[in-house]
């Protein structure tokens, strides 16, 4: 199985929690369309078919990694 980059990893996060903000603040169809994007590359990239579990998946490879170099 490939590990992602947990940096990569930790700036989709990112990204996706700031579109959710964004479009919270302001439901537009280009914040619509960028969440949705970023929703789909984080499950590519976490092996996840649902948004939340590759989240989920996304914390434990970022937790893992602190482990490591900690």
């Amino acid at each position: 199985m490939l590990v992602e980059d947990p940096k990569a990893v930790r700036s989709l996060l990112t990204r996706y929690a700031s579109l959710r903000i964004a479009h919270a603040e302001a439901d537009t169809p280009r914040t619509a369309r960028e969440l949705t994007e970023v929703s789909r590359r984080l499950c590519a990239t976490m092996g996840a078919a649902d948004v939340r579990d590759a989240i989920v998946r996304a914390d434990e490879l970022l937790r893992a990694s602190r482990r490591m170099t900690a």
